[in-house]
Order: C-alpha cells, then structure tokens, then sequence
C-alpha cells in the first residue's frame, strides 16, 4: 500500500517514518523546501529520540520520500494524511486554515476513490467541513471517504508510542473506509493494541477530551500541592496514596511548575471554545487552564519571596524544554518563569540539553552556557525547571561551590529535602 503525508511536523514525520517501518510506502510532504532537502538527507529539524535512525533506514530501503508537490501524494496515494498544524486563534481556538487549504490542494489533485484522515488534532465538526470543501472543489465526481485518526504521541517517545500505542482511535462513516485504515495498522493487531472504532465526531472529541483530561490531574496535583505545603503535608505521599487507587491511577500526578508544551495548553483552550460555541460552559477544564497560569507565577514568587527579590540578582535555569528528551519550548514554563524575573529586574543564564537555539528567538536577553555548571558560576540561585536526566546527578558540592548563595529552586522535586539541607542549601520544593 501507498499512503501520503501532508505535513512534515513532529506528528507528521513520526507518522510517516513509523508507517514505512511497517512496510508502507510513503510520500510525505511539505511546501517547506528548505526542510524537504534536509529530509532527504536524512535529517530532522526537531530532537526526538530514535527518528533520524528510523528515517535514514527506510530512506536506505527506499519505503520513505520527500516531496513539496501535493500531487505526488495524492495521486500515488490511497491514504492520505493531512498532519498541518492547527495553531490557536486569540479567543483559543483553533485556526484551520492550513487544513482547509491542504483539502483545497486534495480537491484539485484527487483522480480516484481515496481515504482522507485527520491527524491533525481539530475541532469537532472539522471533518465535515473537509468533506464539504472537497466534494465542492474536486476537478472530477470521484468517490472519496473522510476518516478521524487522532495522534496521541508523546513528545520524547513518540516512536514507542506510535509502535506499541494503547489504543488506535479510527472514526468514520464507511466501512470501506475503516477496513482500509485498518489494514494500514495490521502490525498492531500482532500486540493486541485496542482499536477503537466510531463516528468521526466522537474521535475529533476523543483526543481533546483526553488532552483536557490529563491537563487537569496535573493541574489538580499542583493545587495539591500548594495545600500540602500549608499544612505541612508530602505531596508524593498524597499522589503515591492516591495513584494506587486503580480508579485515578499514578500517571500525571507529579507536581511541578505546570504543563505546557504544542497539546496541553493549545486543546484545553480550545476545547472550552468549541463548548462555548455550542452554548456548554466546561468549568473544570476551565479551572484546570487557570490553575496552571498561577502555578507559572506562583513559582516566580516562591523565587522572588525566598531570596528577598530579584532585582539585580542572577538566576542560574535549569532545563528550558516543556518536557525532557525534546527541544519544544512551546508553552513550556521556563519562558514564563524567565520573563518573570526579567521583568523583575533579574538576570537570567541558561542550560538545557536539546533547546538553547529554539529559545534564543524567544528569550534574546538570556546568557546561554556550555553546561550545567557554567550556568551556575556566580549565580545568586539555582532553579530546575525541566527533569532531564542530566540534571539528577549533578555533582552538588561543586553547585555549592559555583553558587554566589546557596538558593537551589527545584521545581520538579528531583532532589531529596534532608539532604538537600545536610549538603548546607537553601532548598525549596514543591509540596514538600
């Protein structure tokens, strides 16, 4: 089989690479020609563990190709994949003019029955609009079947997740249709993967209600969190008690200084536009978004509060992705923090392993470091925004050392408390 890929993002790349790796042919495209030449060579313009790998094997073996021209995919193609971004609109929602335009190209490309599925993460209703745009464009009166297939890949271990996912959700009218798609993902049928199969408005709504869901058990444990520190509680021994109720269960309950990055923040707020538009008032989900912005300043005050103001005082970050093993720094909280303290009168420098190049459009006034220890040299505090792992085993009498005070900010609660305070720091947590 032949499928087409339109969008060379992170989605869309994973997609197609992980499909050829199935034994699929597939044309990915992107009207980005800069990263086409860099694709065909076998380079990737994001860190993802595993890909580049991936990509230059199915180059090798010939299952996997670039293109710029909408055609090649559609006409060689009887899946196509529209995978453009869906980027937020200033009340929340989400703009789908790259999806719309990608269906326009489709219209006047399509020369037989094919399968058009959304991976793209879009409103409900989207699939009908694709539909409409189609049939009204289309050169000739060929059949065509729309189909949801929402992505539920984790930025860091997208590969495995795409591999050995826990469910497949497909949503479509035909039967036709769903055959076809799941024919395309026979391997999983090797691991018992569940498939999940329904309308197509039940599977746009699936991935936004499981992105809002999640966003909300860590934006609930962070308020947890801020209470446990009141009353003098251990917010892991809440989230361990918690979590072995196999009714909540132990993922996302880990306190921090919020969630971020392309899903979390970008679906909850839309979301709660496509309910308000239909008249439904989503309160928790609502809650949940602006829970997560106070967290974002409450760690800014937590820093301000402990070391008497930051006004003239260097702060050493720590990790600047949203999320370790990734270089995404959308939404991440590290550009709050450090446009919060700038703001403040603080000057920042920085470390983190994959994203220093992506934040340096965004956050121009930071001093960027070779290493960890670089960062802190003469630092007034040290603050741990992302968990890498190269920052778990940091050597801490040198930190102490490096340090102009002993401030150790550990926003993801690496670190243990007595010891932390043995070794002579001033260590601040969260919920502990």
């Amino acid at each position: 089989m032949h499928i087409g890929i339109i969008g060379t993002g992170y989605v869309g790349l994973v997609t197609g690479a992980c499909f050829a790796e199935f034994g699929v042919n597939v044309t990915c495209v992107d009207r980005d020609e800069r990263k086409i030449r860099l694709l065909k060579k076998g380079r990737v313009p994001f860190y993802e563990p595993g890909i580049e790998e991936l990509l230059e094997r199915n180059i090798k073996q010939g299952r996997i190709e670039f293109t710029t021209r909408v055609s090649d995919a559609v006409e060689s193609s009887l899946v196509i994949f529209i995978a453009v971004g869906t980027p937020p609109r200033g009340d929340g929602s989400a703009d789908l003019k790259y999806v719309e335009e990608v269906a326009g190209e489709i219209a006047r490309h399509i020369d037989g029955y094919k399968v058009i599925a959304m991976k793209s993460t879009v409103p409900v209703g989207t699939g009908k609009r694709i539909r409409d745009i189609i049939s009204k464009r289309r050169k000739e009166q060929v059949d065509f079947d729309i189909v949801s297939n929402p992505e539920f890949l984790r930025e860091g271990a997208a590969i495995d997740d795409f591999m050995r996912p826990n469910r497949v959700v497909i949503g479509a009218k035909s039967q036709q249709a769903v055959a076809i798609m799941k024919d395309i993902y026979r391997p999983l049928y090797l691991i018992e993967t569940p498939f999940v199969i329904t309308n197509i408005e039940t599977a746009e709504l699936i991935k936004y209600a499981s992105n809002a869901f999640l966003a909300t058990k860590v934006s609930f444990i962070n308020e947890i969190a801020n209470l446990c520190e009141a009353v003098g509680a251990d917010v892991h021994m809440v989230a361990k008690g918690m979590g072995l109720d196999q009714r909540i269960g132990s993922k996302f309950l880990h306190p921090g200084p919020g969630y971020g990055g392309s899903c979390f923040p970008k679906d909850t707020l839309a979301l709660i536009q496509i309910a308000k538009e239909k008249g439904v008032d989503m309160k928790i989900v609502q809650a949940s978004a602006e829970v997560n912005e106070a967290q974002r300043l409450r760690m800014i005050e937590k820093i301000k509060g402990a070391i008497g103001g930051v006004k003239g005082k260097t702060i050493a970050i720590l990790g600047l992705s949203f999320k370790p093993n990734t270089n995404d720094i959308r939404e991440a909280p590290s550009i709050a923090i450090i446009n919060g303290l700038i703001r403040e009168g603080a000057r920042c420098k920085a470390w983190d392993p994959a994203s220093m190049e992506d934040a340096k459009a965004l956050l121009p006034e930071v001093d960027y470091c070779k290493d960890a220890y670089d960062a802190v040299k003469g630092a007034d505090a040290l603050v741990i925004v992302t968990e890498w792992n190269q920052l778990r085993n940091l050597d801490l009498q040198r930190i102490k050392r490096s340090l102009k005070s002993p401030f150790f900010f550990d926003l993801r609660n690496i670190y243990e408390p007595a010891r932390m305070k043995e070794l002579g720091f001033k260590y601040y947590s969260i919920g502990r």
